[in-house]
């Protein structure tokens, strides 16, 4: 498995970690893709999708976890 690969499968495993509370307050979160430069594109889905506090959760919230878990990460960010 290519390094790329195993951290795409990290980030995933993070992120479904992190789901079931996006999910208590209506919403989710989807993985688009890791980039070249380790960044992480997510979609946020449902009530994040519209929610004013969303660029908070991604940072504090996703970002944090993810970098915490993988350092290699260098930011995530919402495509949508």
């Amino acid at each position: 498995m290519s390094e790329k690969a195993e951290l795409i499968k990290k980030v995933e495993g993070v992120i479904d970690q992190i789901r079931p509370y996006l999910q208590a307050d209506g919403g989710n979160i989807r993985f688009v893709e890791l980039t070249d430069d380790f960044v992480v594109n997510v979609e946020l889905l449902g009530a994040c999708g519209s929610c004013p506090m969303s660029q908070m959760t991604l940072k504090a919230g996703v970002e944090q976890a993810v970098r915490k878990a993988i350092p290699e990460i260098k930011s995530v960010e919402a495509i949508n």
